[in-house]
């Protein structure tokens, strides 16, 4: 299966649509569709109950986009977010440094790797930094006084208010603070759809730890981690860990492991855990001028936490969760997006058999009896056999027929997508029938 019948399935259903697409499209920008927004949502949903109510020490954050220019520079990334670029003289393609040299490991001159697209060899440049930050200005004057960044990452956010949130709820190390935002990167060389994206969003977790536990704290946070992709129904042989060597590690990392998941274009991270120690906040201490520690009443002393970091790309689990629900049934000739029912876009369609015989007006009752609890439509055009495969397209887990024999006792055909067995519920038992049938999935 190709990455390419994931795009078409994603603009046919509405999914994700290429940005300003009636302009010619905007690069490496999508806009997220009716189902796929909702789609998207019931993932995020899914991690923030996983992360603050599931943990009665993590709480909730929703930083500002924009923020003082000194933090970026006190989290490095003025100075080092740069990505190292090489163009190609003769075809004029540009390609990250690091991505070359990973699929050619027998050279490491230039000049002697062959650029990927016009199969030349000796053409291409030595590398260049580029920063990866979007620059704005603050105010309605235009100059180097007033130059703001949108920011590349949600977690300095979270470290330029912990102290704030900590008092306020009276949190005591270990804690952790939780959100889910919009990040920016300039990405030169963006791709595999939403894969890689200048504009995205992330859900990160950053737990604070006295010194001397972050190395228990972060083995626990890998396997807290990889389970919760269990609820969201990946096929958990897709899934793996990978280490960071000594050369891949991130300035402020101890320690950092991905979450690896095989896509149609191979394996790729979708998450990090990080043991960030104390950089960060020794840093913006040092920038700041203000003190970054907690008190600890018990011992009577004062220290900067360590930092275990879970940082996941929701537009890639998004993608993976696509990827992984794609099926086509040849034996049924028809195309199924497989979503685990509790994060489906949409939970059940309801059809009434015809549009005549007082069946649209109980198809309507039972739309009134669903909606409190699930996301539900109505279907009412084509055939029956056209609608469930329709349906079997957007991932919908449960189909609801209304025929002539539900005038009779009140009981209505209900089909599981999966594998398109019916059982007959009376209407009453309809809402317990797939609340058992998702939590049995």
């Amino acid at each position: 299966m190709s990455i390419d019948k994931i795009v078409s399935l994603c603009k046919r259903r509405g999914f994700v649509f290429q940005s300003s697409e009636i302009y010619g499209g905007f690069g490496a920008i999508y806009d997220y569709g009716p189902l796929g927004i909702t789609l998207k949502n019931n993932i995020s949903q899914l991690w923030w109950r996983d992360m603050t109510q599931l943990h009665e020490n993590i709480v909730g954050l929703d930083s500002g986009i924009l923020m003082h220019p000194k933090i970026w520079e006190a989290s490095g990334h003025v100075g080092a977010f740069n990505d190292p670029l090489v163009d190609c003289k003769e075809c004029k393609s540009r390609y990250r440094a690091d991505d070359l040299v990973e699929k050619d490991n027998k050279n490491t001159e230039w000049i002697k790797i062959q650029c990927p697209k016009c199969g030349t060899t000796g053409k291409l440049t030595e590398p260049r930094q580029f920063n990866l930050m979007f620059k704005t200005n603050i105010g309605p004057i235009e100059d180097d006084s007033n130059i703001a960044f949108l920011r590349p990452e949600t977690a300095q956010g979270i470290y330029v208010n912990y102290l704030l949130t900590q008092n306020a709820l009276r949190l005591k190390v270990p804690f952790g603070i939780a959100q889910i935002g919009k990040a920016f990167r300039n990405e030169i060389v963006a791709r595999n759809f939403i894969f890689r994206t200048r504009e995205f969003e992330q859900m990160e977790m950053q737990y604070f730890v006295k010194p001397g536990e972050d190395d228990k704290s972060l083995n626990e946070w890998k396997q807290k981690r990889i389970s919760f992709y269990d609820q969201l129904g990946l096929n958990s042989s897709k899934l793996r860990f990978h280490e960071h060597g000594k050369n891949e590690l991130a300035h402020y990392a101890k320690e950092a492991w991905d979450i690896e998941f095989e896509f149609p274009f191979g394996w790729s991270e979708i998450e990090g855990i990080h043991n960030r120690t104390d950089f960060d906040l020794v840093q913006h201490e040092k920038f700041s001028g203000k003190k970054m520690e907690v008190f600890d009443q018990q011992k009577n002393e004062r220290f900067l936490p360590y930092i275990i970091e879970t940082s996941a790309g929701l537009n890639r689990i998004l993608l993976a969760v696509l990827s992984d629900a794609y099926w086509e049934d040849k034996d049924n000739d028809r195309l199924v997006m497989k979503f685990h029912p509790k994060i489906a876009p949409v939970t059940a369609v309801v059809c009434p058999l015809v549009k005549k015989d007082g069946l649209p007006e109980i198809g309507r009752k039972v739309m009134d009896l669903l909606k409190p609890h699930f996301i539900t439509i109505y279907d009412q055009q084509g055939s029956i056999g056209k609608r469930y495969y329709r349906q079997d397209e957007a991932g919908t887990p449960f189909g609801i027929t209304i025929d002539h024999q539900t005038g009779e006792d009140n009981s209505v055909t209900l089909r599981h997508r999966d594998n398109q067995q019916q059982d007959r519920v009376d209407i009453d038992q309809l809402v317990k029938a797939i609340n058992d049938s998702m939590e049995n999935y």
